[in-house]
């Protein structure tokens, strides 16, 4: 599967992932073991791509590109991902289209935290992320 970063993605991106890093394109709607937002209202149209020190066996499809990244994405999020699949920035925004139009219109750039086991701060989180979560 190809995704072609357009310039203006590509200069963003050099600004917030490091070199050497794995870049995973993830569902960002409740579905990926790397979500924490979304819910039944979002699912499918929202993405974001997750920065981490190393490659994960869950996301192994891997997404040539032309901004030299190391980036992959999992099966189940290519059944959302069409031909001609392209990532620019504009309006301060990362927009992920494919031939259909536009897939997401704010796709999110995050480094990977491990997820915690304690309750607290679990509850916390979901508090700060209150309205977000549908």
């Amino acid at each position: 599967m190809k995704i072609n970063i357009k310039d203006q993605a590509k200069a963003y991106l050099t600004s917030k992932i490091p070199a050497g890093k794995h870049v995973f394109l993830a569902l960002d709607d409740g579905s990926s073991k790397f979500s924490k937002l979304g819910g039944s209202c979002s699912i499918g149209n929202k993405f974001q791509l997750v920065v981490a020190d190393q490659s994960d066996p869950e996301y192994g499809v891997e997404l040539e590109n032309n901004a030299g990244l190391t980036m992959t994405t999992a099966e189940p999020e290519t059944t959302f991902l069409g031909n001609g699949l392209a990532l620019d920035y504009k309006n301060a925004s990362l927009k992920l289209t494919d031939d259909s139009g536009v897939l997401d219109g704010a796709v999110t750039v995050d480094a990977y935290t491990t997820p915690t086991e304690d309750k607290n701060a679990m509850k916390a989180e979901m508090s700060e992320l209150g309205g977000k979560i549908c």
